[in-house]
């Protein structure tokens, strides 16, 4: 057993701590760490589940399961967040999960993988491609925010019928980079995933309805988990010294990504780039795509005022991070110094976030 999977499986302990926590009121600051931390083996599992899955649906169908369920565990603690009233939280979870992934994650993989190996290479074209993406991530939450800010007298519920709008644009654009990646051009994104393959085809076929109902306990546990998580957030970082800004663009994404965070940087370490870039690039192209387009028609439906309009302080950090990642990737090559310069860039926004006052509170 890998360490990885030793320390996940270890931290599945946490599960009855925290509903010991919970149902014996030992604090909202217990609750909330003890939940975190439950969390995060129950992402893996989701993880790992979702992939035995892919491996007996076949490629396509794989594919599109992957890509559906690939943040699953963030976008439910964006619902019951949402459900809760704590928008500007999920906002910032959406925010956090864009920088985490491009900055966090991509810089770890290329400082260890580069360390490791002097060099590392990955498909350039994959790169552009996703780079476009990401601009166009960036174009849909400017243009709300712009709009608000231009715009004397303009409504909150216009703000949010051009989010929802603008959402359904975004959710159509994701289906057609699915559709690209999966279909008309899926030898880009081959390179890389050959050894992936041959390590599939040398295992026994996976037991579908053992791993579906992995799959849907470990949804189950996390969304009871989030709804704990979530319910003692605003005591809980309260205590901390934390505010809702902090919380959302740096914790939440942490707990919510771990597990994906840990493949990405594992992939690189064995010199295989190209996954490790199609997880971290590809986690944020999915938040951005899929999960906050998603979260937008969620709060329209619910009655929560969620649009697109961010902050102005987010959206800088967004299209920071976004720049810096398009260029260090754009040669199709890494080495570890380009790895530590994302993860200092990832550090200066951190140290921002946590020094930025608040300004709407936590709902």
């Amino acid at each position: 057993m890998s360490v990885k999977n030793l320390i996940f499986l270890v931290l599945l302990l946490f599960i009855p701590v925290s509903l010991a926590a919970h149902y014996l009121e030992w604090g909202e600051l217990v609750v909330f760490i003890t939940a975190g931390l439950a969390i995060l083996p129950l992402a893996a599992w989701m993880g790992t589940a979702t992939e035995e899955i892919a491996v007996v649906v076949g490629p396509s169908l794989g594919g599109l399961l992957n890509a559906t369920f690939g943040n699953a565990t963030e976008l439910i603690i964006a619902l019951v967040a949402l459900n809760a009233g704590f928008v500007n939280v999920v906002k910032a979870s959406i925010t956090g999960s864009i920088i985490g992934n491009l900055l966090l994650v991509m810089g770890l993989s290329m400082l260890l993988g580069g360390l490791r190996h002097k060099e590392q290479t990955f498909q350039p074209i994959v790169a552009r491609v996703n780079a476009s993406a990401m601009n166009l991530a960036v174009i849909a939450i400017l243009l709300p925010t712009a709009m608000q800010i231009t715009s004397t007298g303009i409504g909150e519920q216009t703000i949010q019928n051009f989010s929802v709008a603008v959402a359904i644009v975004l959710i159509l654009v994701y289906a057609l980079t699915l559709l690209f990646s999966m279909k008309t051009h899926s030898y880009l994104y081959d390179v890389g995933m050959v050894e992936v393959e041959e390590e599939e085809i040398s295992h026994k076929k996976p037991n579908l309805w053992l791993w579906s109902g992995v799959l849907l306990v470990c949804t189950l546990f996390v969304a009871l988990e989030s709804e704990m998580l979530v319910d003692s957030l605003e005591v809980a970082t309260s205590q901390l010294g934390l505010t809702a800004l902090f919380t959302g663009v740096i914790i939440v994404p942490i707990v919510g990504n771990a597990a994906e965070h840990a493949t990405a940087v594992t992939v690189a370490m064995k010199d295989k780039m190209d996954l490790s870039l199609s997880v971290a690039v590809g986690s944020s192209m999915q938040i951005a795509l899929f999960v906050a387009p998603v979260l937008v028609i969620a709060g329209w439906v619910l009655g929560q005022p969620m649009d697109l309009n961010f902050q102005p302080f987010e959206l800088v950090a967004v299209a920071v991070s976004v720049l810096i990642a398009n260029s260090i990737s754009s040669d199709g090559k890494s080495n570890w110094l380009e790895g530590t310069l994302l993860l200092a860039a990832y550090t200066v926004l951190g140290i921002a976030f946590y020094f930025h006052p608040i300004i709407e509170g936590i709902g």
